[in-house]
């Protein structure tokens, strides 16, 4: 029996979590499910797909991930399920699935699953769960439909990373719930930049703010921002004790400009 991980923009003030539970427990007795998170903001694909990422690497091997975060839910939307080196993805083909299933070493094949819905619009009960409780309990990828070809699936635009000597531009890739930025390069990409660095808020007419670069949060008095390298390698801007999305005016999507300190700006 593999174990089953569950990523989605339902929030918990509904029933719909515990249904789609209900529903693997019914068809796969005594599978164990990990719930990444239901709070994705709704209908963030993105931040839907950069949370999974994140989590996949560190869940057990040959998890069948499970997540939905589905605006065009009832539409042509492909419903899929893939196998990786590593597990199973199934889930809407909307970009939603295929940076983890690059965490887990890139898709080897994928399918279809063209089982008519009773609900056009809860297709986590009634497409997604039943799918992933058969690839759970032992049933092969290509016992759930057609084949798909991988290098058909959609995938989500490349997030912005743009370099040259003495700066980085790079996109908001994730705003976590304690307001620190997640960037899309890699903690490597900040090592020319040394510290401080230059970090230029949204607000074109703001003054550019000096950032230290540091390990970790208390590197820094309460209140101070700082740039360091995440729990995932890649560059982050936080706050101690506060908010980097509201100190610096941005969410995700924004892509923010660092460059090597020329010895100019405000304290940050």
């Amino acid at each position: 029996m593999r174990h089953l991980s569950f990523t989605t923009d339902y929030g918990l003030s509904d029933a719909f979590v515990a249904i789609c539970h209900g529903v693997a427990l019914r068809a796969a007795p005594g599978v164990r499910i990990i719930d990444v998170t239901h709070l994705v903001p709704l209908a963030d694909v993105r931040r839907g797909a950069s949370v999974l990422a994140d989590a996949v690497p560190y869940l057990p091997a040959g998890t069948v991930h499970v997540a939905v975060v589905d605006p065009g839910v009832g539409t042509t939307r492909r419903a899929i399920a893939m196998e990786t080196p590593d597990g199973y993805l199934v889930g809407p083909d909307n970009g939603l699935l295929l940076p983890a299933a690059d965490a887990l070493g890139g898709p080897i094949a994928a399918v279809e699953l063209t089982d008519p819905a009773p609900a056009r619009t809860f297709h986590g009960r009634d497409l997604f769960m039943p799918a992933a409780a058969r690839l759970a309990t032992g049933a092969t990828l290509t016992s759930l439909g057609p084949p798909v070809a991988p290098g058909t699936l959609v995938r989500l635009p490349t997030e912005v990373t743009r370099s040259g000597p003495g700066w980085l531009e790079a996109e908001v890739r994730s705003v976590d719930r304690f307001g620190s930025l997640q960037l899309a390069a890699t903690a490597a990409d900040l090592d020319p930049l040394g510290s401080p660095v230059q970090v230029f808020p949204a607000d074109a007419g703001q003054q550019p703010l000096l950032v230290v670069r540091g390990e970790t949060f208390g590197d820094v008095p309460p209140g101070d921002l700082l740039v360091l390298a995440d729990s995932t390698g890649r560059i982050a801007l936080s706050v101690n004790q506060g908010s980097a999305a509201e100190r610096l005016g941005v969410d995700a999507g924004t892509v923010i400009r660092l460059e090597r300190s020329r010895g100019s700006g405000a304290r940050a």
